[in-house]
């Protein structure tokens, strides 16, 4: 059943959404407050965009030119709706194909930014699936890998250009790998924690195609006050 909400807070931003789909959460909130965005940036590559929380947040951060990428048909039209009631078809764009065919459609080094709030869960003779085809391949790297994601990146970012991941800390050292092995250098990281007595469940990089060396340990995100509430530095990502 498709409803409409308020994009998490953003009083200016409405999302339609699929309660039977994988709905996005808080990381697709968080990313696209840690990327680095400048004035500069003209266009900008999100990769497996749902129903399209990171290209909404994205357009009131930025005037760049953003194009979101959806394998899944359902999920495309979700986020297709989702521009065209906050009247930004001027400045996102949403694609329905998948991002590891359509990179050979986008010419090289054409993207200032890219940003992907990837499937966190590799795929081996352990894994256990959801019966919903939609949250699968959302959360399991069935159709989309990292090894993937930093080889198109590498294609298609720009010299400096950066790619911004939201992540699960314990494949930090597979991010930091498979980056350098496609001459992006990691830059910053930013461990997230759900209450400062827990230990961090997110993890933010971010990574500049052929940077200098250089790694940056930003401070730790903490997201609720021991009552639940969001701590004061997640509402101030709210709108």
């Amino acid at each position: 059943m498709e409803v409409t909400n308020y994009l998490l807070g953003y009083k200016d931003l409405k999302i339609i959404q699929d309660n039977e789909m994988f709905n996005f959460s808080l990381d697709s909130v968080l990313l696209p407050n840690f990327i680095t965005l400048n004035k500069n940036i003209k266009n900008i590559l999100d990769i497996g965009c749902g129903n399209g929380p990171i290209p909404l947040i994205l357009s009131a951060k930025t005037k760049a030119k953003i194009i979101g990428v959806e394998i899944q048909k359902e999920v495309f039209e979700l986020a297709k709706k989702s521009v065209k009631i906050n009247n930004k078809q001027d400045q996102i764009t949403i694609i329905n194909d998948d991002i590891n065919k359509l990179k050979d459609d986008f010419e090289s080094d054409s993207f200032d930014v890219i940003t992907c709030n990837p499937p966190f869960f590799p795929v081996n003779k352990n894994s256990k699936f959801n019966e919903s085809d939609y949250k699968t391949i959302a959360r399991h790297e069935v159709k989309l890998n990292l090894e993937q994601i930093l080889t198109i990146a590498r294609k298609l970012l720009k010299n400096d250009g950066v790619i911004g991941l939201v992540h699960r800390p314990e494949r930090l050292v597979d991010i930091l790998t498979l980056m350098r092995e496609n001459n992006i250098e990691p830059k910053r990281v930013r461990f997230v924690y759900p209450k400062k007595d827990k230990e961090a469940n997110i993890l933010l990089i971010e990574g500049v195609k052929n940077g200098k060396p250089g790694l940056k340990i930003c401070p730790p995100l903490y997201t609720h006050n021991t009552d639940g509430s969001y701590t004061d530095e997640v509402q101030n990502y709210f709108m």
